[in-house]
């Protein structure tokens, strides 16, 4: 079925976002289509304000519409702990803890030699021009728990070690309510190596 063309066009532009096939596409452009125009109209607005205000915290490479971002300005936090984020989206579920009160960077994606990012196309230089400051105890590195970001975190590690800092990184393991008889070798054996005495 032919569909005109300023909703296939909107359908290919859905189909550009993550996780969004044709058909999602198709009922999220005719969702659009049932809206009434001012919902359509704040909706458009929305993506454009975004597009306008958002921008990189100089500080931490966090997304904010105020720079320095509210995590680098909050008085309550803590200088001397440094968590080290792949990407914005990272620090959500740190927040959801609410346990952690220190500062944040972002190191804007991970090195991938076979997406041909090297560590000089993320933010490595500007988090160790922060370390330099000596206010840093201890660095958390919370990247993902793939190949990408294992060696992010062993290539950070690297880095900052000789400096004198601590740096430890996010347990990995069994997920709380989970079944052992489910969990695979790869998180058993991750499991077992972040064991803590009781």
């Amino acid at each position: 079925m032919d569909i005109a063309e300023p909703v296939q066009r909107l359908v290919e532009q859905f189909k550009k976002l993550p996780g969004i096939g044709t058909k999602s596409a198709q009922r999220l452009a005719f969702f659009i289509l049932k809206m009434d125009q001012a919902d359509a109209t704040e909706l458009a607005e929305c993506i454009l304000e975004v597009k306008r205000s958002i921008r990189r915290c100089s500080t931490c490479n966090n997304l904010t519409d105020v720079d320095p971002c509210q995590f680098c300005t909050h008085p309550s936090r803590s200088d001397r702990v440094l968590c080290v984020v792949e990407e914005s989206n990272n620090i959500l579920p740190v927040e959801k803890t609410h346990e952690f009160k220190g500062r944040y960077h972002v190191l804007m994606g991970s090195i991938s030699p076979l997406k041909g990012v090297s560590p000089d196309q993320l933010a490595i230089a500007s988090l160790l021009q922060r370390l330099q400051s000596g206010n840093v105890e201890e660095v958390i590195i919370a990247t993902n728990p793939n190949v990408e970001g294992e060696t992010t975190a062993l290539y950070l590690s690297r880095l900052i070690k000789p400096l004198g800092i601590r740096v430890t990184r996010l347990a990995l393991g069994l997920p709380v309510g989970g079944d052992l008889e489910y969990a695979d070798e790869v998180t058993m054996a991750k499991a077992l190596e972040g064991r803590r005495e009781l």
